[in-house]
């Protein structure tokens, strides 16, 4: 993304654009998708767009909601899928503020463009998502962290939770960030081709892990075989604390993304359940 168009996007963000309400243009749900959607009011809570001073000057937008009163009791980094931080992510920010914590869902690709207005996946993946480094991302998470502290937040207490594209970055942020307490990981993919962008995987940290990592998959995953899941679990087992304290849920008959309720991949016995878990592995740690 050009200088230009990094600041007409910011200027969207602020102003109430495409972050503020819209799904992504890629996966717009509409019909009987509008009926299985949850919808997370803002009553008790304050939420909405903040700006976060990042590596190289940026000003990276966010999204955050915590509870209006009180101080919240710990800090989730909520890592978005390809498709930004649209309107289900936000939605998951508010649930996670609803249960007493401030959540914040950066924009880990303004760098490299808006995915949100981006109507294909192949064109998501070619313009953007395939631009953006796994050293970009940590540092900016670590930024984001940063800033929750700056802000009077109690870091101490920080967790990650992040769904497809960001499932994986949960694993690889465990295996970075010592001062982490607990993960999320949804339908991450575990292993694919290294590139100077990607150059390591969730394989190929798991006996690295600082903090335990709860992931969340699929039995149905086309994209994640079981067999990735299976050696998964064993290499966690041969870690150290963190890696063996970690855990790993199947869902058997769950695609990928079911926890998505905009998408025609939602499963809500498995959504619900899954999140009782995630719910339940941060109010441990946390």
């Amino acid at each position: 993304m050009n200088e230009s168009a990094r600041r007409d996007f910011v200027r969207s963000v602020i102003g109430g654009g495409v972050m503020a309400s819209a799904y992504a243009a890629a996966v717009m749900p509409s019909g009987e998708l509008l009926a299985q959607i949850q919808r997370t009011d803002s009553q008790g809570l304050s939420a909405g767009v903040v700006m976060i001073p990042a590596p190289g000057g940026l000003q990276m937008p966010a999204y955050q909601a915590m509870p209006a009163q009180g101080k919240p009791k710990g800090v989730i980094l909520v890592v978005h899928e390809v498709w930004g931080v649209h309107e289900y992510i936000q939605d998951v920010c508010r649930r996670f503020a609803k249960q007493g914590y401030l959540a914040i869902a950066p924009e880990l690709f303004v760098r490299q463009g808006d995915v949100k207005v981006l109507k294909s996946p192949a064109e998501i993946f070619e313009k953007v998502v395939n631009k953006v480094s796994d050293e970009q991302v940590l540092a900016d998470l670590d930024a984001v962290a940063l800033w929750a502290q700056s802000q009077g937040f109690e870091v101490a207490q920080l967790g990650i939770n992040g769904f497809c594209w960001g499932g994986r970055i949960v694993w690889l942020y465990g295996a970075y960030q010592r001062k982490l307490k607990a993960g999320v990981a949804w339908y991450g993919r575990l292993t694919t081709g290294t590139n100077a962008v990607t150059p390591r995987h969730p394989l190929d940290i798991a006996d690295k892990l600082q903090a335990p990592v709860l992931g969340l998959y699929g039995g149905k995953d086309e994209g994640i075989p079981l067999s990735q899941v299976d050696e998964m679990k064993t290499r966690l087992s041969f870690g150290p604390q963190a890696s063996q304290q970690s855990e790993i849920v199947v869902y058997p008959e769950a695609p990928h993304a079911f926890h998505a309720d905009y998408r025609p991949t939602y499963r809500a016995d498995a959504a619900a359940d899954a999140w009782s878990r995630c719910l339940s592995w941060f109010g441990k740690r946390l």
